[in-house]
């Protein structure tokens, strides 16, 4: 099975919005190539070494909250239906 890797990464950035603390910082508890794609596409700050979380720069931070709207968030249409 081909693996849709910018999926993988979308996904990851989502989450890492979910627990992001001190304002920039989210727990790195994720695929190491996933974080290291995310570190070359400028959205995280090194992701080797012995910190238990990441920087996430300004687009990463950007990014990672509308991607966890986009693929978490419940949509007003449903909220309407129950």
């Amino acid at each position: 099975m081909d693996i849709d890797t910018q999926k993988i990464d979308e996904t990851v950035l989502g989450l890492l919005y979910l627990t992001l603390h001190d304002g920039v910082r989210a727990w790195k508890s994720f695929d190491w190539d996933a974080m290291n794609r995310l570190d070359e596409n400028g959205f995280i700050e090194n992701p080797v070494g012995k910190a238990k979380s990441v920087v996430l720069t300004e687009k990463g931070l950007r990014d990672s909250q509308r991607l966890f709207k986009k693929l978490f968030g419940k949509s007003p249409a449903w909220f309407e239906s129950q």
